[in-house]
């Protein structure tokens, strides 16, 4: 080898800097931190990623109201039961003769509840009851749905999406008759 000349160092990748939130974090949202418990059968530590209760960490903050906190659970169970969600698990038992999906009366009832709550919200296409469909029906985080669904075509900023969902559940809480009982606590 010539006097001159040294070794390439060999191109090592870049460590990802964990002071920074990485791509898929500011994708899917934060999960907080973890849980560390021990395994029941081996007893080994291990630790339980959760996701982040956005009603109840907003409750926490004093953001909203135990009554607004309410609406919000009973929307989303009414969201849940009439199987309007996005993500569908393949049934393990399939109705004979490709009848497909059935839908049951208990779907139907849930479905004519969301309706209801989305026309005292303005409709699914005003900015409450997009939120509402959105952050508490699929679940998506405050952020998520800011940046990706916004209203009107235009993507919000954190504070102004937490605005509207706070006046949703405002109004849900007034849909469903929790906000006079707590003005009567």
């Amino acid at each position: 080898m010539a006097a001159g000349r040294r070794k390439a160092k060999r191109a090592t990748p870049e460590r990802e800097d964990l002071s920074k939130p990485s791509k898929w974090r500011l994708q899917h949202g934060d999960f907080g931190e973890p849980v560390r418990e021990a395994d029941p059968e081996t007893g080994v530590p291990v630790a339980h990623r959760r996701a982040v209760d956005t009603l109840g960490a907003m409750l926490a903050n004093g953001t909203i109201t135990p009554a607004m906190h309410e609406a919000g659970v009973i929307f989303r169970g009414h969201f849940r039961a009439a199987a309007l969600d996005t993500l569908r698990a393949m049934p393990l038992l399939r109705l004979p003769r490709g009848t497909g999906d059935a839908l049951t009366e208990r779907h139907l009832t849930a479905r004519r509840k969301v309706a209801a709550a989305l026309e005292a919200l303005g409709g699914h296409d005003g900015a409450t009851g997009s939120c509402a469909w959105h952050v508490l029906g699929c679940e998506a985080s405050i952020r998520e749905w800011a940046a990706r669904q916004g209203w009107g075509g235009r993507s919000l900023g954190h504070s102004q999406a937490q605005g509207i969902l706070v006046a949703a559940l405002c109004v849900l809480a007034g849909h469903y008759g929790l906000a006079r009982r707590s003005h009567a606590a």
